[in-house]
């Protein structure tokens, strides 16, 4: 009985471990797009991008121009 218990012991502290290093890497992990914005380099590509965009009547894609 005591080597099961220990068993359970161990794996719940093994998963507990498991749990609290993904929750503390997905906390502190910057995501790519912030990185990115927080470089300054989004104006360049909103600069780039086009003014708008005329979806066509079905709504699902924007048709891409040439040029």
């Amino acid at each position: 009985m005591k080597f099961e218990t220990y068993m359970l012991r161990g794996l719940f502290a093994a998963c507990v471990t498991v749990c609290a290093l993904v929750l503390g890497a997905m906390l502190t992990t910057t995501p790519p797009g912030a990185a990115w914005n927080m470089r300054g380099q989004i104006s360049a590509e909103l600069l780039s991008a086009p003014g708008s965009c005329a979806l066509p009547a079905d709504g699902v894609l924007c048709p891409r121009r040439n040029g």
